[in-house]
């Protein structure tokens, strides 16, 4: 072999042990790539979970509840389970403390016949959503001052709101014959908005009551009304969670949600395997999509997810001070329903302005749900009040948005109930009711009325608290007026002359630099 022979053999030997090693190195990085970082079990979980800081900044987001019980628009979403409830045993039983006959099995069985004939799956080729247009609802959303989106994918009725890989009861191939939660999560990714999703299925495993004399015992209907039999005591099949497993990952990998949501009955022990499998999963996806994303359960009755784990969320309640990890009220403008009913109650926008003031100022997002009707309309009461809410965030957002709670949440006399569903026994805010956030170098003092002597005196910055030992406020002025206000700093309290017009109806925002 001559020199330039040999010269190019060992040139080519070198350049295949290179690329041996190079591809040897590759495959190294890339199964440790492939290595999750979330483990299914709470250690791996607690220990590189952390709560995304933009959850936080939001502040204020949109729940939907449309389904199939939007057609008989009576009671509540809770419709299809209380169709089927003939007696107080199946109540009593599953401990809700609802009685029977309930009002609305007579309502059904008196407006749409006998439940075993007319059952709830007959309501879903009615569900036609016709009008239903995911732009116009963002762009109401969007008017409201909502920065998050989260509608119903699933409720505990069993019938999917978006394309199902999993089951036939979905809103693509029955009711509206549409994808509902792809449209939203397009129109509302395209306007800037976090979309989120909910799911409420695994409540489906007990939701309907199973009697022969209704169609919920027909082994046609079973993929729709749940495979548990007639004991009401039977525990989660290991069929039935594989089956919520499917639906819940079908709605991860499909559509990629910034937030998923979950209702009680996820929180009971029959789960307990089901939920570090969830967060690891979808913590996992989040970082394969490259973005932080939020699971939020409400920890019912025990705290079945870890604190630290998850976005503790709130429903129909507040809590009574600062919680330094982030954490949400979900309630509905409506009173006495989730879902749109004929007599829907609404609160006021003052209410729920002074709710999210209330939240905000204890470091709590609010998720206000809207229940549109059977055709895919808002009706315009709802809208009217989200628009009101919307006005008040254009003067007074700055005191909201992107802000974190105060060295207090705030000072009054009015005592705020802690807990799940509470927010019936809270008594409304008055204008010796302030509430505080920050952001900035500046402090947002927001009185939750109109003073009737025009003077408001915050307590909390009198010049020897505690609050303000280290601070030097320098102006002060209310958002969305004009006028220069007057001010003072004194033993018993900060006093502000407040303006002599109202900017605006509802809670009002003392703005001081410092």
């Amino acid at each position: 072999m001559n020199l330039r022979r040999y010269m190019l053999f060992a040139i080519l030997v070198c350049s295949l042990a290179i690329s041996s090693c190079t591809e040897k190195k590759e495959k190294k990085e890339t199964v440790e790539q492939e290595k999750p970082v979330y483990e299914a079990n709470w250690e791996s979980i607690k220990a590189n979970y952390k709560d995304p800081t933009w959850f936080n900044e939001k502040k204020f987001g949109i729940f939907i509840h449309w389904g199939a019980y939007s057609v008989p628009a009576y009671s509540s979403e809770w419709y299809p389970r209380k169709m089927y409830m003939d007696t107080a045993t199946f109540s009593a039983q599953l401990k809700l403390g609802e009685k029977g006959p309930s009002d609305v099995f007579l309502h059904h069985k008196e407006n749409w016949g006998d439940p075993k004939t007319f059952g709830y799956k007959d309501f879903i080729p009615m569900f036609k959503g016709e009008k239903f247009d995911a732009n116009e609802w963002i762009n109401i959303f969007e008017k409201a001052g909502a920065k998050y989106v989260i509608p119903v994918a699933e409720h505990h009725d069993g019938f999917a709101m978006y394309k199902s890989n999993v089951t036939r009861w979905n809103s693509v191939d029955m009711g509206p014959k549409k994808d509902i939660l792809g449209e939203l999560f397009k129109a509302g990714r395209e306007k800037g908005m976090i979309m989120g999703a909910s799911s409420h299925f695994a409540f489906n495993w007990s939701f309907y009551n199973k009697k022969d004399k209704f169609d919920t015992t027909d082994p046609e209907f079973s993929d729709l009304y749940s495979t548990k039999g007639k004991d009401l005591t039977q525990p989660v099949s290991e069929e039935f969670k594989e089956l919520w497993w499917a639906r819940t990952k079908d709605i991860i990998d499909n559509y990629q949600p910034d937030i998923l949501w979950f209702d009680f009955y996820l929180d009971i022990p029959d789960f307990a395997d089901q939920r570090p499998k969830l967060a690891a999963y979808y913590y996992n996806k989040g970082i394969e999509w490259g973005k932080e994303v939020v699971l939020q359960d409400k920890n019912f009755s025990h705290e079945a997810f870890p604190e630290g784990t998850v976005i503790y969320d709130l429903e129909r309640g507040k809590l009574p001070g600062i919680r330094k990890l982030p954490w949400q009220t979900d309630t509905s403008i409506g009173k006495n329903s989730w879902s749109h009913v004929t007599n829907w109650e609404s609160k006021t926008a003052n209410e729920i302005v002074d709710d999210l003031i209330d939240i905000v100022s204890k470091n709590g997002n609010l998720l206000l749900n809207v229940g549109p009707k059977a055709d895919g309309t808002i009706p315009e009461d709802q809208q009217a009040i989200l628009f009101q809410i919307g006005d008040w965030l254009k003067i007074n957002g700055d005191a909201i948005y992107d802000t974190t709670y105060w060295k207090t949440f705030g000072e009054g006399p009015t005592e705020v109930k802690k807990g799940h569903h509470s927010e019936g026994d809270n008594e409304g805010l008055s204008s010796k009711d302030i509430r505080f956030t920050t952001k900035d170098h500046k402090l947002f003092a927001i009185v939750l009325d109109w003073p009737e002597d025009g003077i408001v005196n915050i307590e909390s910055l009198a010049k020897n608290s505690e609050y303000v030992k280290d601070l030097k406020i320098t102006n002060a002025k209310v958002l969305g007026s004009p006028d220069k206000i007057k001010w003072s700093q004194e033993a018993d309290g900060l006093k502000v002359m407040m303006p002599t017009e109202k900017p605006g109806d509802f809670a009002y925002v003392i703005q001081f630099d410092f």
